[in-house]
Order: C-alpha cells, then sequence, then structure tokens
C-alpha cells in the first residue's frame, strides 16, 4: 500500500494506491537469472490457494522450472503486507507460511537438479535446516553456492560459512552476525574479516548507497567498491538486493573481474 505517511499505533489514514504483486528473496533472485538469460529452477513451497496458483503461473511466465515448486494444503502462501510512504520509508510484515514447510526430504527430491546446476543461491526464508540442505547438496557436488543470509540469526550454524562459496549480507545482517557496528566501509572491513575467518570463500558486505566491501581468501585486504548516488524511491529492499544479488550470481557464473578499490590508509 502507498500512503503519503506510516501510520501511527492504532491510526487507521486513507492509502495512495494498492496492489499485489511476486516477491521473496528467492524468487526475485530466480526471475532476475532467468531475465538475464540463465536456466533457472525454483525450489519452493507454496500453498494450495489462488497465490500459490497465481505464484507458478508467474514462474512459468519468466520460463522457470517449477518441477520442485511444491504445493501444500497445510499453509498458505507466504506474504508480505507492505506500507511505503511518500519518503519511500516502509513497515513490513511477513508471514512465512508454506515457506517454513519446505524440508529437507523436499531438497533431497530436488538433489539431481541442485546437482547439475553452476550456481545455487540460497537464504534464510526457509527454515535453517533446509538452506543448509541445500547447500550441502550443492557442495557436495562441486556447484559453486552463493549464501544470502536473510533474515539474519545471531547463532548461525558454523556450517553456513564454511559451505558458502560467496557469503553475501548488508550491514545490518553483518551486525547481527559479528556483534560489531557496521556504520562505515571500514567497519563492513572488519565485519567481513570475522565472517571470513569464521571459514568462507568469499565474503560481501553491501552498504546500500556506499557500495559495498568484499574480500577473499585469496586476497583477504578489504576492498570498497563505491556505487553511483541515486534517489531512493522506495526502501523496500527486497527488490534492490535481491537484484543486486542475481547480477553478483552472474558474476560468478561468467567469472569476471570487477574494478574495486582498497581502503585508504591505514586500515
Amino acid at each position: 500500500s502507498l500512503t503519503s505517511r506510516l501510520p501511527k499505533t492504532g491510526e487507521t489514514i486513507h492509502g495512495q494506491k494498492f496492489f499485489i504483486g511476486f516477491g521473496g528473496k528467492g524468487a526475485n533472485q530466480c526471475v532476475q537469472a532467468a531475465r538475464l538469460g540463465a536456466k533457472t529452477s525454483m525450489v519452493c513451497k507454496v500453498g494450495k490457494d489462488s497465490f500459490g496458483n497465481d505464484y507458478i503461473e508467474n514462474l512459468k511466465q519468466n520460463d522457470i522450472s517449477t518441477e520442485f515448486t511444491y504445493q501444500t494444503e497445510d499453509a498458505a502462501t507466504g506474504t508480505a503486507s507492505i506500507i511505503v510512504n511518500n519518503e519511500g520509508q516502509n513497515i513490513i510484515v511477513i508471514v512465512a507460511g508454506a515457506n517454513l514447510l519446505l524440508n529437507t526430504e523436499d531438497l533431497r527430491e530436488a538433489a539431481s537438479t541442485i546437482s547439475r546446476a553452476k550456481v545455487m543461491i540460497c537464504q534464510l526464508e526457509v527454515t535453517p535446516a533446509t538452506s543448509l540442505e541445500a547447500l550441502t547438496i550443492a557442495h557436495s557436488n562441486g556447484v559453486k553456492t552463493l549464501f544470502n543470509p536473510a533474515p539474519a540469526i545471531a547463532d548461525l550454524d558454523p556450517q553456513f560459512y564454511t559451505l558458502s562459496d560467496v557469503f553475501c549480507c548488508n550491514e545490518s545482517e553483518a551486525e547481527i552476525l559479528t556483534g560489531l557496528e557496521v556504520r562505515r566501509p571500514k567497519d563492513a572491513g572488519q565485519a567481513a574479516q570475522v565472517l571470513l575467518e569464521r571459514g568462507c570463500c568469499v565474503v560481501i558486505i553491501t552498504l546500500g548507497a556506499e557500495g559495498c566491501v568484499m574480500l577473499s581468501r585469496t586476497e583477504p585486504v578489504p576492498k570498497h567498491i563505491p556505487t553511483e548516488k541515486v534517489k531512493a524511491v522506495d526502501t523496500t529492499v527486497a527488490e534492490f538486493w535481491d537484484h543486486e544479488v542475481e547480477a553478483l550470481r552472474g558474476n560468478v557464473v561468467e567469472d569476471k573481474n570487477k574494478q574495486a578499490e582498497p581502503y585508504p590508509d591505514p586500515l
């Protein structure tokens, strides 16, 4: 819903526009990959309801394989209710629903598809055990893994780090995972080093308007990659963040090198 301002607790206000769209981190990333020309498959679970039916049809229209897009009668399709004001600020309520019913058995059924992939992306909008199983299957078959630990949890299983070829999070997630304050590129570099020490091959921390910071086992010195300044229209993170992760996936596949600038001394 679009409104001139966000409502206060207990307040009812008139909005300007309402619409229903498709989303979720995994779906956004998968659709973007397909639109960039990749052959993609979505492993997920939706409800046996109108939202679920529409969701599957949308994936098919984007040339995404839905062989392992499961439907269940035990929960409704996951939803997010979002209110955005004129300044692009928002409040969001997520009801995960059927997302949380995707399980390790479902992943094992999809193992043949996962094992043939070039890159496998997952996050934490399903249960941690399910994402960990996906990473394990991919890693054991030599598939490049890209893990987006969102929504972040402080006590993340250590295996997530060691099974991630690329570990990509934003500043707030980095704070939750490391306990460090991340406000500047230098802070992000310190947090990235902590994550690298936990076993990741490559760590990327995105910083919104400040770009991102990255480092790797082979290049352990943090590098700041700035971004062009743009006006924020809607700070609903999922759309931009998920497309950014997908662009990263494209570079992992094509093994492109991007220009990066090291931090000014001293670190």
